[in-house]
C-alpha cells in the first residue's frame, strides 16, 4: 500500500500544495481538513495513526520526543521531520521519492529526517 501523508499544523503548506502538483495521486491530507490546530503532539499522532497516516511536521524540537513516547505503546505509520532549513523543492522532491518507492510498512514506528 502506497504511503499516505498527513500535513501536521506547522508544516508550510507550499510542501502539500507542490507534492500535489507533481503527482496529483499522492494521498496528502492538510492539517486544517483533518482539524489538528490546537491539538496536543500526542493527539496529532494519535489521529494520523488512526487514519493510517505518516505525519510530517517541521517540530523537530517536540515531536521526537513525544514520537517516541506514542511508539512506546502505540503503533504509528511514521513520523518525517522536514527541516526547514531545506529549500521547498528539495522537501517535496525528497517526499515525492518516498511515495513513488516505498510502501507504508516500510515506515512503520519509524521516523526520519528530511532530506533523507
Amino acid at each position: 500500500m502506497k504511503v499516505r501523508f498527513q500535513a501536521d499544523a506547522d508544516l508550510n503548506q507550499h510542501i502539500v500544495t507542490g507534492l500535489l502538483r507533481r503527482e496529483p495521486g499522492v494521498d496528502f491530507q492538510t492539517a486544517a481538513a483533518a482539524g489538528l490546530r490546537g491539538l496536543s503532539d500526542f493527539a496529532v499522532l494519535t489521529l494520523a495513526a488512526r487514519e493510517g497516516r505518516v505525519l510530517v511536521s517541521h517540530d523537530r524540537r517536540s515531536m521526537l520526543r513525544t514520537f517516541a513516547k506514542f511508539v512506546s505503546s502505540n503503533p504509528s505509520p511514521g513520523l518525517f521531520i522536514v527541516s526547514q532549513k531545506i529549500d521547498l523543492l528539495t522537501a517535496i522532491d525528497e517526499l515525492h521519492l518516498v511515495w513513488s518507492a516505498s510502501e507504508s510498512a516500510d515506515w512503520t514506528n519509524r521516523q526520519f529526517p528530511i532530506p533523507l
